[in-house]
């Protein structure tokens, strides 16, 4: 219903899927997630602060964009890459570990100079 809904709302409907319902399902769904993922990340980091999930933003929407906007293989993809990246460059360098976000940010626009939609991002029309 989600991926019809993606498509076209009202064909959707015409098919019979209650379009109000499966929205809600999908904000709370996506409201979970983002709960679990605070809550385990208040269990690493044990502070609150209003900014603290700016970080971990940052990095999804990194790892969401190198991957590819709209593919979820992509961004798993994405993110496996975005994390091997940061732990190995660590590991074998480790007097750079102050620079790895804006090592990961270099290499976002080095993806995005060849493959501007991603790494399986959709070629657009335009």
């Amino acid at each position: 219903a989600m991926r019809a809904l993606s498509v076209d709302f009202e064909t959707a409907k015409l098919m019979g899927i209650n379009v109000d319902r499966t929205i809600a399902f999908t904000f709370a769904i996506g409201s979970a997630l983002a709960a679990l993922s605070a809550i385990l990340w208040a269990l690493r980091y044990p502070q609150i602060w209003p900014f603290m999930g700016v970080f971990p933003g940052w990095r999804a929407f990194t790892a969401a964009i190198i991957g590819g906007i709209g593919s979820i293989v992509g961004a798993l993809v994405g993110g496996l890459m975005l994390g091997m990246v940061t732990i190995l460059l660590v590991a074998f360098f480790p007097e750079a570990a102050g620079y790895r976000d804006a090592i990961i940010f270099v290499l976002l626009v080095m993806i995005l100079l060849v493959k501007p939609t991603g790494l399986f991002g959709e070629k657009t029309s335009r």
